[in-house]
């Protein structure tokens, strides 16, 4: 007759996590590979206010013109006339991808009308300029 003893006992009572590791793992890859990514244009704007506005379903490059007529794509400052050879490069990675020109309130016109320009130049025409629901 076989005898069991106390310390074999408790080292066989042990759970195997390795499965459910797995399974944690392909969750994350899984919410990783579906999520889609919100490409921001790197600084918080004020938008205008427009009764017309329609939400736009995708837009790959993002311009912001800010309130002290700064110039931001891909969260970087940049001159105005830079803002083409970034469209055409851009652009160039994603060919329909649109562009979103992000103007605060409070910025001149002047400013966002050259970048309006430079992305004419750049080829685009499928823009629009960003505005928020009254």
């Amino acid at each position: 007759m076989r005898r069991h003893s106390s310390d074999n006992t408790s080292e066989d009572a042990e759970i195997d996590m390795t499965p459910m590791l797995d399974i944690v793992f392909i969750m994350l890859i899984f919410f990783i590979v579906t999520a889609s990514f919100l490409k921001e244009a790197g600084i918080d704007i004020n938008r205008p206010d427009a009764s017309t506005s329609v939400k736009a379903d995708k837009a790959n490059i993002m311009i912001a013109v800010s309130a002290n007529d700064e110039v931001w794509m891909e969260k970087r400052r940049v001159d105005v006339r830079a803002v083409r050879a970034n469209v055409e490069r851009l652009r160039a990675e994603n060919p329909e991808g649109s562009v979103v020109i992000q103007a605060d309130v409070d910025s001149k016109s002047g400013i966002v009308m050259e970048v309006v320009d430079a992305v004419r130049q750049a080829g685009v025409s499928d823009y629009v300029v960003a505005t928020t629901e009254k």
